[in-house]
């Protein structure tokens, strides 16, 4: 019999399972949003869409070196942040992937275990 295994090891915060509005990491509860960095995870009362700030989540996560993308989660289904989000992001040169906050949460174990540099910001499940 042969057995298909993956060991990861590597350090930081994974997202390993969900609350009716928020999230688990470990036995740690994040009910409200989610910032995420490969050194951290905080809780974060997530602003309404239209007053999503990237000068907040970055100085909340000071990640050095900068990070190569943001993973942003959007809540229950995927919309865009709002175009002065976006242009903030392109001002400082950081790539957004988008998508609801279950995928966004699932993605960011992979692309940890793939020792990516990024940074997570998680809109509550509500």
């Amino acid at each position: 019999m042969v057995e298909l295994r993956r060991d990861i090891d590597f350090e930081g915060p994974i997202v390993t399972g969900f609350t009716p509005n928020g999230y688990k990491i470990g036995d740690r509860r994040f009910d409200q949003g989610l910032l995420l960095s490969p050194e951290q995870a905080l809780s974060w009362d997530a602003p309404v869409r239209d007053e999503l700030n990237l000068t907040e989540i970055m100085a909340a996560l000071h990640l050095s070196p900068a990070p190569e993308f943001l993973l942003f989660g959007s809540g229950t289904k995927m919309e865009q942040p709002p175009a002065a989000f976006r242009r903030a992001a392109d001002a400082v040169k950081l790539g957004i992937e988008v998508m609801d906050s279950r995928a966004a949460a699932r993605a960011w174990g992979v692309l940890r275990a793939e020792e990516r540099w990024i940074i997570g910001a998680f809109m509550p499940l509500r």
